[in-house]
């Protein structure tokens, strides 16, 4: 299929993250109450989806952030 929008660094992310969890866009969004539209527009960056882009963060990016435990 091809895409209307390119895929944005921060969309590569995204889907980058899901690929190391095994998990599609859909099995996502429906995990975690999040609209697959607004999935789709922070991936091409249609549209900021603020409220949705911090949600995704906190799930997909927060453990990255923390310090390693010695």
């Amino acid at each position: 299929m091809l895409r209307k929008k390119p895929i944005t660094p921060y969309g590569w992310a995204i889907k980058t993250r899901l690929a190391e969890l095994q998990m599609d866009q859909k099995e996502f969004c429906e995990r975690n109450g999040i609209p697959e539209n607004r999935m789709s527009d922070l991936i091409s960056g249609t549209r900021p989806a603020k409220k949705y882009r911090k949600l995704i963060d906190d799930i997909l990016f927060t453990e990255r952030r923390l310090p390693k435990a010695e």
